[in-house]
């Protein structure tokens, strides 16, 4: 029998999750019953309007909590104030990320702090201070990977090695939290380019098998399926038209 609602009476908790994939996925999980804890660092308008706007559809179904992910002694404090405010935790989806480009020669220490701390020092240690919530309520962890964790991006080497970093986490957070919690990934392809970008969109198209770029909604979708897929832990899915099956 096909569950409408599957997360009803389950809590959320997404990081970066005011614009772009992490609102997307924030909306998918609320409109399967979910009560959502969008996180922010800077984009506190969206993530006003994101929360005002599900709220309408559900009353007390949003909450926010601000934070640096790169203040990683405040990392507990995310989970303390999603537990404050709505009193468990289901699903940590660690969504934020950093993407910068950092041609070798020109790469720095701060750029590789910044890329390694938000794409995997920080979804490590939080997951780590939500696992004891996270197991009260046998739930679950879904990273936010990328197929250039497997295919390295021009003049990216340190974001594709910190996403490569974020693939090992899920299969290795996988077998150390279980049984109690599942840990699987997404890894997107070509969802969303920078505005003005034209030119990379126009040379990765003909790569993609499926030759269209894909949606946010094609995202948020698969992160609702790993939230409620119950014997599915350590994967990661390629969300991608095929792009990673391509030369």
């Amino acid at each position: 029998m096909l569950d409408h609602q599957p997360l009803q009476g389950k809590t959320a908790l997404i990081t970066g999750g005011a614009a772009r994939l992490g609102a997307m996925s924030a909306r998918f999980l609320h409109a399967a019953g979910a009560t959502v804890v969008i996180h922010y660092r800077r984009s506190a308008d969206a993530a006003r309007k994101l929360q005002q706007a599900l709220n309408s559809l559900r009353p007390d179904s949003a909450f926010l909590v601000q934070g640096d992910l790169l203040d990683f002694p405040a990392l507990p404090r995310l989970v303390n104030a999603c537990l404050e405010q709505t009193g468990r935790l289901d699903v940590l989806l660690n969504n934020a990320s950093n993407f910068f480009p950092t041609p070798v020669a020109q790469a720095t220490e701060e750029q590789w702090d910044s890329l390694f701390g938000v794409n995997a020092k920080a979804p490590f240690f939080l997951a780590r201070a939500a696992a004891p919530a996270l197991q009260e309520n046998a739930g679950c962890i879904v990273n936010m990977v990328d197929i250039h964790a497997e295919r390295p991006h021009k003049d990216h080497p340190i974001y594709s090695m910190a996403k490569a970093a974020n693939a090992m986490m899920v299969k290795s957070l996988a077998r150390e939290l279980a049984p109690e919690i599942r840990v699987n990934g997404v890894a997107p392809g070509a969802i969303l380019w920078p505005e003005g970008n034209a030119a990379a969109k126009h040379e990765a198209l003909p790569r993609i098998p499926l030759e269209r770029a894909g949606r946010p909604e094609n995202i948020a979708r698969t992160v609702l399926f790993l939230a409620t897929a119950e014997y599915i832990t350590g994967q990661i899915i390629a969300v991608d038209g095929g792009r990673s099956v391509q030369q």
